[in-house]
């Protein structure tokens, strides 16, 4: 599980089909302290999360599949909590 905050939204027009109607996140990673660790990752959002959130991600395929309930798509990383504190 990784902590990042949500930097933005993604468009995209041609995508593979197992994205259709799902929202892409721009994901900066945070260390436990809330503090910027560094990089980014993409992220299918399945809990309604907006810019500038504190989110929870699975970043492993197999698990953001299961969540998905699409086993053999092409998606790596999901948005399952939004983080309310962390103390």
């Amino acid at each position: 599980m990784i902590i990042g905050r949500v930097a933005g939204q993604i468009f995209m027009t041609i995508k593979h089909q197992a994205y259709d109607g799902r929202t892409l996140l721009i994901i900066d990673r945070l260390t436990p302290a809330g503090e910027p660790a560094g990089g980014y990752l993409i992220a299918v959002d399945t809990v309604g999360a907006g810019p500038g959130e504190k989110v929870l991600v699975n970043d492993e395929g197999g698990g953001a599949q299961q969540v998905l309930g699409c086993p053999g798509a092409p998606i790596r990383s999901v948005v399952v909590g939004i983080i309310d504190e962390i103390s």
